[in-house]
């Protein structure tokens, strides 16, 4: 390993251009790769749990007992349906709308560490960017997904759809506040915003810390990815999608996929934030030692896709009027309250 390390700097320091190129397009595919290929099974994985939950058999026909390669079916079927656009949308920004959702995902994927190895005692991150303020750029970046919802809205030019964007835009914003407050108070007691130091620091899970935060933080995150109980935009006993109503094909796979790739994103950065990262027992066995980490990481970050995907199957939806009440008078309120908590006793976990 020491080897490798070495040469890898021996290259970036005689051509450091073409270093930060190669490595450039090397992060960019092999991150599209994960995490476009970790949404889809993690489709796979609500649509089968949702099957357990409700006693019936989920995907089992294509890949095996398993249905493993279902997904990979139906995003084949995607991209060879019909690709159409209603004849009086605003082409243009009806075509970038689920360019630009899913140009977000990426920048948000390029700042979020997705484990760590252990090597010689110490940890080395596996993310693309390593900020010093990837906190505050994640939160930054998500903003995003509201110019998407409300272009995908307005370009189909269809009320159903841009009522739908109105009621995503209200959600998103109504929650991202106290979410945002709830990363400040864990940058507080962490004395940092990046987002792997946040998680090395972490010698007490800030989820037992900051418990106010832990469940303001989760609330937040599943009203943010528009799920039940906060899925105003979409509503299965409606005949409209949300904002997505007039689109299909590829494109709307594009914007389902989003979601998903988000689902995943929020429970890695969940993960990070409140739940240790990839902290765990080193595994003492030969090449096990190094990727522990990466197993501690997955095993977490699966649970919170799990407890995600119940309340979807265990909990009713709530009227807008309710979900934007639950965010500006009770979470940002309590966010303020923790964050003062943060204040106080943060200097106990430098």
């Amino acid at each position: 390993m020491d080897g490798i390390i070495e040469a890898i700097s021996s290259f970036a320091s005689q051509e450091p251009a073409i270093y930060y190129l190669i490595i450039g397009i090397i992060g960019a595919v092999v991150l599209s790769a994960v995490v476009n290929i970790g949404a889809m099974y993690v489709i796979w994985l609500e649509v089968k749990l949702l099957g357990d939950f409700s006693a019936r058999y989920g995907p089992n026909r294509v890949g095996g007992r398993w249905g493993l390669l279902q997904i990979v079916a139906d995003a084949i079927k995607l991209f060879t349906k019909e690709d159409s656009i209603p004849a009086s949308a605003d082409k243009p920004v009806y075509v970038w709308a689920p360019i630009v959702a899913s140009m977000a995902t990426m920048l948000v994927a390029a700042a979020i560490p997705f484990g760590a190895l252990y090597f010689n005692g110490k940890y080395y991150p596996l993310v693309v960017a390593n900020m010093d303020i990837s906190a505050f750029y994640v939160e930054a970046a998500l903003s995003l997904l509201v110019i998407a919802a409300f272009m995908a809205g307005y370009s189909s030019n269809n009320k159903y759809s841009l009522l739908g964007a109105f009621r995503g835009i209200a959600r998103m914003i109504s929650y991202e506040v106290p979410m945002g407050v709830c990363v400040i108070s864990v940058a507080i007691m962490a004395h940092s915003l990046n987002l792997a130091e946040i998680a090395q620091n972490q010698t007490l899970w800030y989820a037992f810390a900051q418990p106010l935060g832990f469940g303001i933080f989760i609330v937040a995150l599943i009203t943010d990815l528009g799920r039940i109980p906060f899925d105003q935009s979409e509503a299965e006993e409606e005949i409209i999608c949300g904002y997505t109503t007039e689109y299909g094909g590829i494109r709307w796979g594009l914007i389902l996929f989003q979601e998903y790739n988000n689902m995943l994103l929020g429970s890695i950065l969940l993960t990070l934030l409140f739940l240790g990262g990839w902290a765990g027992p080193i595994i003492p066995v030969p090449g096990l030692s190094i990727i522990s980490p990466l197993i501690w990481m997955f095993m977490k970050v699966v649970i919170v896709l799990w407890f995600l995907i119940w309340t979807r199957s265990a909990l009713l939806r709530l009227r807008i009027d309710q979900v934007t009440d639950l965010g500006w008078k009770v979470l940002l309120p309590l966010s303020i309250v923790n964050l003062a908590w943060a204040v106080v006793v943060g200097s106990y976990f430098a």
